[in-house]
């Protein structure tokens, strides 16, 4: 295996200026979730380019690619999400974004390159493996309900599905070079809520004759934090965060309604049904008290991720072999969200994170107008996966 370690690393050199250039040009042309066109269009004429035999359409915009090797075995897949996020580019770098108020601030222009260069390597590699490897571009990560879950209803697999499914992610938290890894529970559901609170409104000199549903949009954001102050369950990750207030109103006129939106996030199922039923009670009880109403809506959004712990430790094992032991970290959880969450629910599956930031340097966050990503973790991410899949199919 060694002989073949040293062949892909030389075939990441080899590739690794066309990525780039790839990947810069995903970046000029970012796209939002579902409206993924252009971009889809592009990476189809990469596959033609290259004889790699795909599937278009899927959820419109999505593609499975696909490499058969030199016989039949194992059928593993790899998954890059495509979609970028409504924000202004302000990261002053030569390819910035040309589609004004649209950004890939996610990384997913990294994610879809590193998957193509991926497949540039394990094309030139097909007599070195037994099997088929699939390869998922995936629309709408960033919004409910979330391409994976709408590529898993129309059966993007068909009647061909993997044994496994594998992820990537950027993390600007780790430098360019190195990997990290979480077995079983990493990343918590995510939910949406939308609260309408509705008074009476009118000159803000005559409280007395109003209802006001300010005051009582506040007593509802400050009372529904004790949900996680005094009922969760010391231990359990739990997030409810309130982003925005709409109170259409002035200095000195109270609307006749306010508009409350925000996330719940947590890492079990059972506490994250039970507090929707909290937030919906808490809600209708303040507001009927101060004589307003509530109306409550839960966007219900994606699960929890849990990476398989068997696959994962493969994996870990792999990079160990493949980057060194000193650049494969161990991760926390983390609060956000990730819709791979419901191909890990059907398949065996983990996700793991590429470092992304420069060396020596803080990088900027993820979903942040500066978000920058040090482009030679793309070389490490091509010639891992590639890595990855070898010794995942049945080796020749």
């Amino acid at each position: 295996m060694a002989d073949l370690k040293n062949t892909i690393q030389g075939l990441a050199d080899k590739y690794f200026e066309e990525i780039i250039s790839i990947r810069r040009h995903l970046h000029r042309h970012p796209e939002l979730s579902f409206k993924e066109v252009e971009t889809s269009a592009f990476i189809c004429s990469r596959l033609e380019e290259w004889g790699i035999d795909y599937r278009k359409d899927i959820v419109k915009t999505g593609i499975v690619a696909e490499i058969q090797g030199s016989g039949s075995g194992r059928t593993i897949a790899f998954r890059a999400d495509m979609d970028a996020l409504p924000i202004t580019e302000k990261s002053g770098l030569e390819y910035t974004s040309e589609n004004e108020g649209v950004m890939h601030a996610c990384g997913h222009d990294v994610h879809t390159s590193s998957l193509l260069g991926m497949i540039r390597i394990l094309s030139d590699l097909r007599d070195s493996f037994r099997g088929k490897i699939l390869f998922v571009f995936q629309p709408g990560e960033e919004r409910i309900p979330g391409g994976a879950k709408l590529m898993l209803e129309e059966k993007v697999f068909g009647e061909e599905e993997p044994e496994l499914i594998i992820a990537q992610h950027v993390f600007p938290d780790l430098p360019a070079g190195t990997v990290g890894f979480r077995e079983g529970i990493y990343m918590a559901s995510s939910d949406e809520i939308f609260i309408n609170v509705k008074g009476k409104g009118g000159h803000a000199a005559l409280p007395d004759i109003l209802v006001d549903p300010v005051l009582i949009a506040a007593h509802i954001i400050v009372t529904l934090q004790q949900i996680v102050s005094r009922n969760n369950k010391p231990g359990l990750p739990t997030v409810l965060s309130f982003g925005k207030i709409d109170a259409p109103g002035s200095v000195n006129v109270i609307p006749d309604g306010v508009r409350i939106e925000g996330t719940f996030r947590t890492m079990d199922e059972e506490w994250r049904q039970a507090v929707h039923q909290k937030i919906k009670a808490i809600s209708s009880m303040i507001a009927e008290s101060m004589g307003g109403e509530a109306e409550v809506e839960i966007r219900g959004g994606y699960p929890l991720l849990v990476n398989n712990p068997v696959l994962t430790r493969k994996l870990k094992s792999y990079a160990i072999e493949f980057i060194g032991e000193e650049n494969v970290k161990e991760l926390d959880i983390r609060m956000t969200a990730e819709d791979f969450a419901y191909f890990a629910q059907k398949y065996p599956a983990s996700l793991f994170r590429l470092g992304s930031s420069t060396p020596g340097m803080a990088g900027s966050g993820l979903h942040t107008s500066t978000f920058y990503v040090d482009e030679s973790a793309i070389k490490t991410s091509i010639g891992l996966m590639a890595w990855m899949a070898l010794n995942l199919t049945d080796s020749i």
